[in-house]
């Protein structure tokens, strides 16, 4: 049994398509980040990052029980574990890794930045008094989106042509780029590649993780906007997403 302490967010659904995908027997427990419960002692001791989500493996390696955080190397444990979604071989394994940490590095960070100033920021601020970190983020964003599509001109997968943690990684930061102001219909060789990662049905079930507590419409509470972006998260070390 895995336990997955985690949120449905872009970087939970990571995790969770990738226990999907591999067949795991996991168990759900909810970290709202809305909440605070990322700040809690008993998470702190799984993930002191104090972020979302992060994994006990009661069957670790040698029969030992072993916490991880941090997705990157969450998806790295599970393929090392079970011995997909990562190839052997040296080259295509390498190509995996790599486009593994553009993602980490680069899709996650900077589609979420586009993501807080071109929708979440807006309901706070003036929208001309975040004209700049809109155009920041926005450019980036679309940048990203363009060096992902032209890897997939020609290619059905990310890496390594076969579906690996590359693909489970980058996925869900990529399912709504209007809200990160991306057109995608500029980027059909994304599309096609979103969209048939989409149609899985592990995909499919993963998403439906915590769906109920997935946030809809306009609006945090200031008690969530004070966690997620304000004083507190700089004390505690940074929002939880």
């Amino acid at each position: 049994m895995i336990d997955c302490y985690t949120w449905p967010t872009p970087n939970g659904h990571k995790v969770h398509i990738m226990l999907e995908e591999c067949g795991l027997e996991w168990a759900v427990h909810p970290i709202n980040i809305q909440e605070g419960d990322q700040f809690e002692a008993d998470f702190l001791r799984i993930s002191p990052n104090n972020k979302m989500p992060a994994i006990v493996d009661r069957d670790g390696p040698g029969g030992k029980e072993i916490a991880v955080f941090e997705t990157g190397a969450i998806l790295v444990y599970l393929a090392d574990k079970t011995g997909r979604f990562m190839p052997t071989e040296p080259h295509a394994r390498y190509d995996t890794l790599q486009w593994l940490m553009w993602q980490m590095g680069g899709i996650g960070p900077m589609l979420g930045q586009a993501h807080h100033f071109n929708s979440y920021a807006p309901e706070r601020f003036e929208r001309d008094k975040l004209q700049y970190g809109i155009d920041r983020y926005v450019n980036e964003a679309n940048r990203l989106y363009g060096v992902l599509d032209k890897r997939l001109e020609g290619r059905e997968w990310v890496a390594a042509d076969e579906y690996t943690v590359a693909d489970m990684a980058i996925f869900p930061w990529v399912r709504y780029p209007e809200r990160q102001g991306v057109d995608i219909e500029g980027y059909p060789n994304a599309k096609r590649w979103r969209d048939g990662i989409w149609a899985r049905p592990a995909v499919e079930r993963a998403l439906e993780t915590l769906a109920d507590h997935a946030r809809r419409g306009p609006g945090y509470s200031d008690k969530a906007w004070e966690l997620l972006y304000g004083k507190t998260q700089a004390a505690q070390g940074g929002p939880a997403q």
